[in-house]
């Protein structure tokens, strides 16, 4: 197949879900979100499968990359009414830090053009509460999760589209070698 394939795509398009991926579990991990941490872990495994079974000719691993691409939309769904605090959600809730800490976001003390509060109030957030958030964003730090939740909604909406083409092919190709 040439690079003008289904398969080319989905190769590329893995990849780059891979790094856009790693970009958000290191913001994840600097935010203290475990949730998401374990859920973005969850996708990059589920990604490298897709790419493995692209690679190798694995329609079965495409099909698995597939379907955790709609559990990846739906999860990514969950996390933009978490942090746009629709339909009682409140992204003040500790529930993407399963209790564990009081941090809520990393884009929340250091979104872009977010200024940072005077010395003191950062001194008192060190005996273990929650950083002080910044002050005066360009870019509310809800609407940066948001954002990354809507690419990633993206990404997974055309990796199964483009996974259901390749197995189809995989399929049909795989057919016309039975039938010869």
């Amino acid at each position: 197949m040439g690079c003008r394939s289904g398969r080319c795509t989905l190769v590329f398009l893995c990849t780059f879900q891979l790094v856009t991926a790693l970009e958000r579990q290191v913001f994840d991990f600097l935010g203290y979100q475990w949730a998401p941490v374990l859920g973005t872990f969850a996708h990059i495994v589920m990604v490298i499968l897709g790419l493995f079974g692209t690679v190798q000719y694995r329609p079965r691993y495409i099909v698995v990359y597939a379907v955790w691409a709609a559990v990846w939309v739906t999860w990514n769904i969950f996390i933009i009414c978490f942090y746009l605090e629709v339909g009682g959600l409140s992204k003040d809730s500790e529930l993407l830090t399963f209790n564990l800490s009081r941090h809520r976001s990393w884009w929340r003390e250091h979104g872009p053009g977010c200024q940072r509060e005077d010395l003191a109030a950062s001194l008192r957030s060190s005996d273990g509460q929650a950083p002080v958030p910044g002050i005066s964003c360009t870019l509310e730090p809800s609407y940066v999760e948001a954002l990354h939740s809507a690419l990633q909604i993206l990404l997974a909406l055309v990796g199964f589209v483009c996974a259901c083409s390749v197995v189809s092919v995989f399929t049909e190709e795989e057919d016309r070698c039975l039938r010869k």
